[in-house]
């Protein structure tokens, strides 16, 4: 990662990771698409993640985070992933 986030770039990152919308993070926080679109291409930056046409930036960013953070958005599913445990 270039740099760290900030309180709401992590904000808009667990909301993603939790699969909402630019559109219902936008609600959820009440800033604009545009914002919230601008959030994320900085985040996808800072993580060295670069659109293409071929990937969606969403997902991997959403990997990225959760790989740099933790999995906290899964966690709160309460899902049992035996396929992550180690044993």
């Amino acid at each position: 990662m270039s740099r760290e986030l900030t309180p709401f770039e992590h904000l808009v990152a667990n909301h993603l990771c939790d699969g909402l919308s630019n559109a219902a993070i936008a609600r959820t926080t009440s800033h604009s698409e545009k914002v919230i679109e601008n959030t994320v291409s900085r985040m996808a930056r800072a993580f060295g993640i670069n659109s293409n046409g071929d990937t969606n930036v969403r997902v991997l960013l959403a990997l990225a985070y959760r790989t740099h953070f933790g999995d906290s958005s899964l966690d709160r599913l309460n899902l049992d992933c035996s396929h992550s445990k180690i044993e």
